[in-house]
């Protein structure tokens, strides 16, 4: 995701590439890194340094849930606006992340999910739910992502419990003879996280209803799928005040 993020700085006229971080790079051109003619920013060993490397307005941040709470901190005490595509941050945690952006008069958002597509599955997937009460999430990734289930499947999963309300579902009776094989229990509804080798981002939402079925899905094949969104995220970041939560909130 970093490489498509420089790639897609350094296509858009009104970005600046101004640092790039990344420990595993070593002092290379970024440009170049990523198959770009050079840019004349070299990759920063570390994220303060890249942030101490001359005026920035914003911090694209595709690392882990670990590292992005301190990177956000880093970012918002120097007056620079965090714009993260990681999950897994808790809820005290963002509460924290909104009330420093709002001390210092900046923006800032916390997206599970950049992809527009992905963004209009969920919505329409919360809009269906109202009809539909009764559905399940499949969410599907390659085997190396670290968490389960995957932030979008969370975020759509709060999107759809704003407007449903909880109910738990399928036979009362129910036993699971292997442990998780109904998946994860959210407010009355089932995830599910497929992990396998060759897959890269998919998710469905499945609804039954007596004589039918509705079935939502996004499908992911390429990382630069994402950045359109992220170029959005870029640009609007510099017109609010507090952390957002989830990139539907910058859709028109």
């Amino acid at each position: 995701m970093g490489r498509e993020v420089v790639k897609m700085v350094l296509d858009e006229a009104d970005f600046v590439l101004t640092a790039a971080s990344a420990r595993s790079a070593g002092p290379v051109d970024a440009g170049t890194f990523v198959g770009k003619p050079a840019c004349g920013v070299m990759f920063s060993s570390t994220l303060e340094e890249a942030l101490d490397s001359g005026p920035i307005d914003v911090l694209v941040d595709f690392t882990v849930p670990h590292a992005v709470y301190e990177n956000a901190k880093a970012a918002i005490s120097r007056g620079i606006r965090p714009v993260i595509g990681a999950t897994g941050l808790s809820p005290e945690q963002i509460d924290e992340l909104d009330k420093l952006c709002k001390d210092r008069g900046i923006g800032g958002l916390i997206a599970p999910n950049f992809s527009i597509g992905a963004i209009l599955m969920m919505q329409f997937a919360a809009q269906a739910s109202k009809y539909f009460p009764n559905l399940e999430i499949i969410e599907y990734h390659g085997d190396q992502k670290l968490d389960a289930p995957s932030g979008t499947s969370i975020k759509t999963a709060e999107l759809i419990s704003k407007v449903r309300e909880e109910h738990r579902q399928g036979n009362p009776n129910e036993e699971e003879t292997i442990e998780g094989a109904r998946g994860g229990y959210y407010n009355g509804f089932r995830i599910h996280s497929v992990r396998l080798p060759g897959v890269f981002a998919q998710q469905e939402v499945i609804f039954g209803a007596f004589g039918q079925s509705l079935k939502i899905r996004h499908d992911s094949y390429d990382r630069a799928g994402y950045m359109p969104g992220v170029a959005v995220a870029v640009r609007k970041v510099m017109g609010y005040e507090g952390m957002i939560y989830g990139f539907e909130h910058l859709m028109d």
